[in-house]
Formats: structure tokens, C-alpha cells, sequence
């Protein structure tokens, strides 16, 4: 696939810009230095690098049906890539019997493009080719996630490419610190199995948006540290995993190691800055049990653990959902390099107001853009049938953020 865009800054001749499926041994070595280049921040304040790995496709790897596309100029110059994923995930919706309804969906993350060649329309093509993989694959939609300060990125997508706004999760982060977080009287943390944790969340989520189809191949991932349930200490003699009957107060979530897919650094702070955060960890590591507030080295590479399948139920679960964080917390802290626990959740989700986090360092809304790639055809004697996605009200509070899309 190949195009050309007219250039004010080539006046001579037109830039020529290959769109075409990243190969690892051909475009790794630039990709990567691209990524090196693309810093996420503001211009003149604090930026965050991302560092890959040395595995740029990490990102999507996991996916099941996944693609990555590269930008080239001239003599091989990769001044562009984005990535993709498809899956199937419910909609919000039932049918008459009662069965969740699930929608083909793709998602598109990893947009960069290289800072000496922007405003070309590089970022618009490198859309267009993904979104067309994406209908040959089978995608009725497509979405994408940004900050909602991100105004080029808003601007692209939803006035170039004609997304829409969907839905405004809240992205909520808790550093990780030195000190132990205790996990409150009374309550038992519980490891729980991939295929118990399986069946827990096929029923809990039912209703929510963006539950994946092949929640099993999720569970069973080498990235996923575990799945954890916690309840009350009274009630433990009293529930048999075996039976899959819950306890009538539990929370659950699952443990997302993403160090291991990519990892994160802070550039860019002031000397001071510098100084004080520093000054909070020698005091946290010297008297950890005055449960000092503070940061960790954000100014070398770090990685973070994502909290998935956050859910509760019955009396006391706000409780016990705070129990599970601490726990999620001091997993973290036993794990060197990890500055973060962070976790996503639906504006209206009750889980929120029980997930500890920092304000500084989290966002009240991360935006979710969607758009409907094809006219999907309803079968005969089909009950889900195709909707607007992004015309609709949500039917649930909960959505259920995909490990795999961080």
C-alpha cells in the first residue's frame, strides 16, 4: 500500500510514504528509535518514554488477531506506526433469553509518528489502512483511548477520522510504596483458579460493555499474576470454591504485570522535584511504619501492575475491595522496578470509590472514541441484531477495561 502527500516542506518533489505490515528484522531497529523520539507529554513540562523492550509488537502480541503497520520514507525511514486488535466483546446488550449479545470489535493504539514529519497526514493514512485490515478481518467498530488534554489526538480521530466520543473511564493510579499496606482486620485474600475465576466473571460481567469473548486465554496468560478474591474471615469455612456458589460479601480482581511488556520513565523534573522525591523513599524505607506518602523512582524505568475484573458484592464489599488493593499493592512492592498499581473503571462503576489512588497522579477521564467501521447485516432469526454503538446510553455502569489495550 503506497501514497503519496504533497509536501510545503518538499517543494521539489512530493513525499513518497509506504503503508505496509511491520517486519520484525527489517523495521525493529527503527521503530524503536522512533519510539525513543515520541515523548507523551506537554512541550516544556515533565514527558513520559515508553521503552519497549526490545519487542515493538509487544503491545498487541497477546491478541489473538492483531496487526502492526509501519510508515516508511525514502531510503527506509520509519517515520510512522500504529497497532491493532479484533476481538469479540459483549455489547450491553441481551437477547431474549437472557444470553449477552457480543460485537466484533477492533482497537487501535500505538499512534506515532516522527516529530520531523508530522502534519503531513502520515498519522489520517496510517488510520485508514488499519481501519481497512480491520473490516477485511471482520470489525463492525473500531475505538481508540486518549487523554482528554490530548487535543491533536482528539482532533485527528474524531474530526479527521470521524470517531465519536464514547465513554469517559476514569484511570485511577497508586504509587507503590515502601512500606506494607495492611489488608484490615477480618478479611481473607483467596487465590482463585483460572477456570473458577472464569466462570466468577462470565456471570458478574454479563451485562457490561467490552467483556472479552476469550476471557480464558486472559487468565491463563503468563502476564496474569493471579486472580484474588477477597471475604470475610467468618464466611471462609463456609464457601466451597468447588461448588462455584459465592459468598454473599466478595470483591475479586485480577493482576495484569505489564513490566513485562513494556516499561516507563519520567523526564524532564526539576532538580527539586527531583530532591523531594528521592528525600520520601529514604524516610518510607527508614521508618516504614510511619506509612510515609511516598514516590517512587519515576525517573528510571519502571513498570506498573493493572487491576482487572474489578467486582464486588454484598455487605461490606467497599471493604473488601480496599483489602484486595492492598494486597495488589504489596505484591507490587515485593517486585522491583514496579512504581505504580493502576486500575480503569466506568465513571458510574461502584468499584470506584473503593480503589485507592492518588489524584496527582490519576485522570478523571480517559476519552474513549468510537466508530462504526460497516453497516453489520442482522442474520434471519438473529435476536442481538446490529445497534449504534455510539448512539446508545450504556446499559451498564460497568465496563470492563481489557488488560491487553493498556
Amino acid at each position: 500500500m503506497s501514497f503519496k502527500i504533497a509536501a510545503e516542506s518538499f517543494p521539489i518533489t512530493p513525499l513518497e510514504v509506504v503503508v505496509r505490515e511491520y517486519d520484525e528484522e527489517r523495521d525493529k531497529a527503527g521503530v524503536e528509535e522512533l519510539e525513543r523520539r515520541c515523548e507523551i507529554g506537554q512541550r516544556g513540562k515533565p514527558s513520559m518514554v515508553t521503552d519497549l523492550l526490545g519487542d515493538p509488537i509487544g503491545r498487541v502480541r497477546n491478541c489473538c488477531l492483531r496487526v502492526m503497520l509501519v510508515a516508511e520514507y525514502g531510503e527506509r525511514e520509519i517515520v510512522g506506526v500504529i497497532r491493532g486488535s479484533i476481538k469479540t466483546v459483549t455489547n450491553g446488550k441481551k437477547a431474549a433469553n437472557g444470553v449477552p449479545c457480543f460485537e466484533k470489535l477492533a482497537y487501535i493504539l500505538g499512534l506515532r509518528v516522527s516529530t520531523t514529519h508530522r502534519r503531513l497526514g502520515i498519522a489520517t493514512k496510517l488510520v485508514q489502512h488499519l481501519e481497512q485490515w480491520c473490516t477485511q478481518n471482520g470489525a463492525n467498530f473500531s475505538y481508540m483511548a486518549t487523554e482528554c488534554t490530548n487535543k491533536p489526538s482528539i482532533n485527528l480521530f474524531t474530526a479527521k477520522c470521524n470517531y465519536l466520543k464514547f465513554r469517559t473511564p476514569a484511570m485511577l493510579v497508586q504509587p507503590v510504596h515502601a512500606h506494607y499496606k495492611p489488608l484490615g482486620s477480618g478479611v481473607a485474600v483467596v487465590r482463585v483458579p483460572p477456570h473458577l475465576a472464569e466462570s466468577i466473571y462470565r456471570r458478574v460481567f454479563a451485562n457490561s460493555e467490552l467483556f472479552p469473548q476469550d476471557i480464558d486465554q486472559i487468565l491463563k496468560n503468563k502476564l496474569n499474576l493471579g486472580t484474588f478474591i477477597a471475604i470475610p474471615k467468618k464466611l471462609l469455612t463456609q464457601w466451597n470454591p468447588k461448588t462455584g456458589v459465592l459468598p454473599n460479601s466478595f470483591a475479586i480482581l485480577s493482576v495484569w504485570n505489564t513490566k513485562e511488556v513494556f516499561q516507563l520513565q519520567v523526564k524532564g523534573v526539576s532538580k527539586l522535584t527531583y530532591a523531594c522525591c528521592a528525600g520520601s523513599r529514604v524516610l518510607d524505607s527508614l521508618m516504614p511504619w510511619l506509612s510515609i506518602p511516598s514516590i517512587p523512582n519515576f525517573f528510571r524505568k519502571f513498570g506498573v501492575y493493572f487491576l482487572f475484573g474489578l467486582h464486588m458484592e454484598g455487605k461490606g464489599a467497599s471493604r473488601l475491595m480496599k483489602s484486595l488493593c492492598a494486597f495488589a499493592h504489596n505484591m507490587a512492592s515485593h517486585d522491583d522496578g514496579c512504581g505504580a498499581v493502576v486500575a480503569e473503571v466506568g465513571q458510574r462503576d461502584p468499584v470506584r470509590e473503593a480503589i485507592p489512588h492518588w489524584r496527582k497522579f490519576s485522570w478523571a477521564e480517559d476519552l474513549w472514541c468510537i466508530k462504526k467501521l460497516a453497516a453489520a447485516k442482522q442474520e434471519a432469526g438473529e435476536e442481538c441484531g446490529p445497534l449504534d454503538w455510539f448512539k446508545s446510553q450504556p446499559s451498564s455502569s460497568v465496563i470492563f477495561v481489557d488488560p491487553r489495550d493498556l
